[in-house]
């Protein structure tokens, strides 16, 4: 692939990167109001909101699994930077060589995770799994279970990304 067709890839992958981002944000603030109406309720009426407490605990995973890929591609991926940052300014490149290193390795680990995380998914859709108590509040697990995936493979392919760029830099090429 030639870098000029690289272009509208790499396009369409940011703006597909931005976009799970931006739902992330959007459940971010979904959850907020949820959070407030269910102190609202307990403290107004001392009746909770049902399933509030699952609706949380299933968010906190779908949500960091929409936005690590823009985490990632925006640099702010939490890493020990002092050493690495030394490196880049004394020997810019051993540092791209352990760049790729890291991102090479970041790309096999969510690769991996991707693999192990598939049966889990294909299980919770065939057998229809849930959290909460039957009679009460119940939500299906399939869905955070496929942002799991989802965003396992936008990891994948960002650490992907900056593997292609951290080997052109080496080369000589970008």
């Amino acid at each position: 692939m030639t870098h000029a067709q690289a272009g509208p890839l790499r396009k369409a992958f940011g703006s597909l990167v931005e976009g799970l981002n931006a739902i992330g944000t959007v459940w971010i603030f979904g959850l907020l109001v949820l959070i407030n109406a269910d102190i609202g309720a307990r403290g107004l009426f001392k009746a909770p909101i049902p399933g509030v407490p699952e609706i949380v605990e299933l968010s906190i995973v779908g949500i960091v699994f929409l936005q690590a890929a823009h985490t990632l591609r925006v640099g702010r991926l939490t890493r020990a930077d002092a050493l690495f940052n030394a490196i880049v300014k004394r020997w810019p490149r051993i540092a791209r060589v352990l760049g790729l290193a890291f991102n090479l390795t970041g790309a096999v680990l969510f690769a991996i995770i991707f693999a192990v995380s598939l049966p889990y998914f294909s299980e919770a859709w065939t057998k229809d799994l849930f959290v909460g108590a039957e009679g009460g509040f119940t939500a299906p697990t399939w869905p955070v279970k496929l942002i799991t995936l989802i965003g396992c493979a936008a990891l994948t392919a960002q650490f992907l990304a900056l593997v292609w760029s951290d080997a052109r830099a080496i080369l000589g090429r970008e």
